[in-house]
């Protein structure tokens, strides 16, 4: 009799353990479920003007893979390492990768960097880095689309100011959508370790 109780005992709490461990389940996994849901999309549909003055659009790069970064001509150091690194990693991969991956550049200082500006300043580390411009508003949509972050900083003089932004490399595949990021400070050893695992 005593076994029999303790038995029926023993079940009472194994029934009462599996609907607590279902129930955590079921909450898990809509928490996993909203949490998917609020992830934002990174990139989205654009439409600029490279640094050769011709009207491009994401579709234009499509069946490549692009690595894009958000910056500006003038901006003092963080721009011109990251272009430095993707130029060096760029060529470690050798010429092949050219035709799989597009480098491109996009400002966040319209009002300055002008097709002109561009050209000059993406010939200075490649010849294959794309320089896309456009209108203030044309350049608003798309750092929204990428999450970028800018923001204006007064200098001694208007024309002086200089602009804090977010510094990733964001790599979007041949169907325009996310694939990687790549955090500021990489090596080129590493992006190009990068671009090989996601590129091929």
């Amino acid at each position: 009799m005593k076994f029999s109780r303790s038995l029926l005992a023993l079940m009472a709490v194994i029934v009462v353990a599996f609907v607590v461990i279902g129930v955590r389940l079921v909450i898990w996994s809509g928490q996993s479920s909203e949490g998917a849901k609020a992830i934002p999309s990174i990139g989205g549909p654009f439409q600029l003007t490279d640094h050769t003055g011709k009207q491009v659009s994401d579709r234009d790069y499509r069946n490549r893979y692009m690595l894009i970064f958000f910056g500006y001509t003038f901006c003092p150091d963080v721009c011109p390492t990251t272009l430095s690194t993707v130029t060096a990693a760029m060529e470690k991969l050798g010429p092949g990768y050219a035709k799989k991956v597009v480098p491109i550049f996009v400002t966040i200082d319209p009002e300055r960097d002008s097709v002109a500006v561009m050209k000059e300043y993406v010939n200075a580390f490649s010849p294959d880095i794309v320089g896309l411009t456009g209108t203030p508003e044309e350049i608003a949509k798309v750092a929204k689309e990428f999450k970028v972050y800018a923001a204006k900083v007064k200098g001694d003089r208007p024309e002086n100011y200089t602009v804090d932004h977010s510094a990733i490399l964001y790599l979007m595949g041949p169907d325009g959508k996310f694939v990687a990021h790549f955090t500021h400070g990489i090596s080129a050893d590493d992006l190009a370790t990068g671009l090989k695992k996601h590129v091929g």
